[in-house]
């Protein structure tokens, strides 16, 4: 299993990592642990020492999961990580509360990389509010956790201040071959690189986006090596980023766990021809976006409360992708039904000041049509 070197803390954990946020389940919803154990020691015998769970996957239920699934090994074999739920701290007891509880679930004494989970704007303010990154370092003081780092969700500019604002150990982004403008993107993992913090990375197959396409674009990879999975090229192009020293997956089946352990035990960064190749697929699959929407949100706020750009995201991802798993964040939870293009009264406020000249209020019909037939037929 290929290791790298995080000079910084003076260890080498796998570069491949397991995420615990997507293990089998039954049929009710709960995880079916007889198989989740058979992957994770599956993974495990095979080299992988970093695993990475959090207060919430999984209705609260994976981090006893992943510790009893552990208990078998030698503690100082793996990497245990975990994150803060940094939206139920109220006040600045709540981190060693919170952290107590994650180790008693755990059935450990300590967690080895521990996250202040899916920093944003607003949550960053209470992570202040609350002193919670002066908490941590009592917390490491204690002997309960070894490393201080972040999650990430938001732009740029917040990923700067949040980096800039303590000397972290690490921090974890999401990132991959088609999100390089997304979130913190490139330009996150270039300052992170320039300040010499090490970074793990989530979401490198994009939630399973990235697995595989529609026949045409699935033909771009396979001309180019008929063996390799689709995901490998996203776990590779990931790890080619010397400063990213973990890449996590979050495996469901076996299947996942042999062909991702396959990409790292003998990893191959990505080569220029391979580049060409995921260029020549990005491109392809840009060019299915239905409108041009920047997200400038000059269009907002909307009268009727419709929610113009985040509809027009979810629109675009599920062309993108052929996939309504690609939409169904947006469309589900980060809309909301209120915010549904269906509640547009058509005023044309919206066109009027739209710098792209698009049309809105057609494109919203068409938004609302599709993307509610794709989710009945999923």
């Amino acid at each position: 299993m290929e290791k790298r070197i995080i000079e910084k803390l003076g260890i080498s954990p796998s570069l491949l990592g397991y995420g615990c946020m997507r293990f089998p389940t039954n049929g009710d919803g709960s995880i079916n642990e007889e198989e989740t154990e058979r992957l994770l020691d599956a993974a495990y015998k095979a080299g992988v020492t970093y695993f990475d769970t959090a207060y919430n996957y999984h209705g609260g239920d994976s981090e006893r999961v992943l510790g009893k699934a552990l208990d078998k090994y030698p503690r100082d074999s793996y990497y245990l990580t975990t994150k803060l739920p940094v939206w139920l701290v109220e006040k600045p007891e709540d981190v060693a509360r919170l952290c107590s509880e994650q180790l008693q679930k755990l059935h450990k004494d300590h967690i080895d990389f521990y996250l202040l989970h899916a920093l944003n704007k607003g949550s960053w303010e209470n992570v202040k509010k609350n002193h919670v990154i002066e908490e941590c370092e009592k917390l490491r003081k204690e002997g309960k956790i070894k490393y201080l780092g972040f999650s990430f969700h938001d732009e740029y500019k917040v990923f700067e201040e949040i980096l800039r604002a303590h000397t972290w150990d690490f921090c974890q982004i999401q990132y991959n071959y088609m999100d390089t403008q997304e979130q913190a993107g490139d330009a996150g993992y270039a300052l992170a690189e320039e300040l010499g913090i090490p970074m793990v990375i989530m979401e490198p197959v994009r939630g399973g986006s990235l697995a595989g396409f529609s026949e045409d674009i699935n033909a771009i990879f396979h001309a180019e090596d008929e063996n390799a999975s689709i995901a490998s090229y996203a776990l590779r192009w990931v790890a080619s980023h010397p400063n990213v020293k973990v890449v996590l997956s979050g495996m469901t089946t076996m299947e996942q766990v042999q062909d991702n352990l396959h990409t790292f035990e003998q990893f191959r960064p990505i080569e220029p021809k391979e580049q060409k190749m995921l260029d020549q697929v990005v491109a392809a699959i840009r060019n299915r976006m239905q409108n041009g929407c920047t997200g400038c949100r000059y269009c907002m706020p909307c009268p009727a409360g419709v929610k113009i750009p985040e509809s027009f995201k979810a629109w675009n991802e599920y062309h993108m992708y052929g996939s309504y798993k690609a939409a169904a964040f947006f469309w589900e939870n980060a809309i909301g039904e209120e915010g549904k293009p269906r509640n547009c009264v058509e005023c044309g406020k919206c066109e009027e000041a739209c710098p792209q000249h698009l049309s809105i209020r057609e494109d919203l019909k068409r938004v609302q049509q599709e993307l509610d037939a794709a989710k009945a037929a999923q």
